[in-house]
């Protein structure tokens, strides 16, 4: 199981930052066609959103296809993202370090504070005699929750930690950048996880998502 939610993107000021220094190498300043569009919410407000032009968008993709060390516009694209996903996922999700940060509920420090229920983990490919033994785990991960509620002792919370099945949902709200999702995308799109193909599935569906994916627009 995941969930991506909350996502926010590049602002059309930060777009317009991206595409000038995208445009830097050659000063190409004059050929940028990206803009600015307005639409009237009401008599007192208008909000703006940006439409990347043509000519900018030819130049993307063909730094996009050159390479690395070429698309460098790509690691200033930010992409934010609040994922709830199994531990098991977020094991490999963190062998990516370069161009990510997270900020994690915690385990260590609140992983008592609410009660365990089965909808806390993925277990939606478990068969019943799997679930059973999660059920029973999760039976005994309240019991030392509750004991450690009253008595604060640490071996009891050492209990919990140790117990705790890689199944249990996790949510971290990420920042990460295209050139990262590049990557993530050529290395995971046919992974066996589940959780990898639905992320790869959202990254498609991501603005622009062409230059990641090497589509056509």
């Amino acid at each position: 199981m995941i969930k991506l939610e909350h996502v926010v993107l590049a602002s059309p000021e930060q777009m317009e930052f991206i595409i000038e220094g995208m445009r830097n190498p050659m000063n190409s300043w004059e050929k940028s066609d990206s803009e600015y569009l307005g639409c009237e919410i009401d008599e007192t407000d208008l909000a703006e959103w940006f439409k990347l032009g043509k000519n900018d968008h030819s130049l993307m993709q063909c730094l996009s296809y050159a390479g690395t060390e070429h698309r460098k516009f790509m690691r200033m694209m930010p992409v934010y993202v609040r994922i709830t996903a199994p531990l098991y996922w977020w094991k490999e999700f963190d062998t990516y370090k370069v161009g990510t940060v997270a900020n994690s509920c915690s385990t260590m420090h609140k992983i008592q504070a609410k009660e365990f229920k089965l909808e806390d983990f993925s277990h939606e490919h478990m068969d019943i005699a799997s679930e059973t033994c999660l059920e029973t785990t999760i039976g005994y991960l309240n019991l030392f929750r509750q004991s450690f509620l009253e008595n604060h002792d640490k071996d009891i919370w050492w209990q919990i930690i140790q117990l705790l099945p890689s199944s249990y949902n996790q949510t971290r709200n990420v920042m990460m950048n295209y050139e990262v999702l590049v990557n993530i995308y050529k290395s995971r799109k046919d992974h066996k996880l589940d959780e990898w193909r639905n992320f790869c599935k959202w990254i498609e569906e991501l603005p622009y998502s062409e230059l990641i994916t090497g589509g056509v627009e």
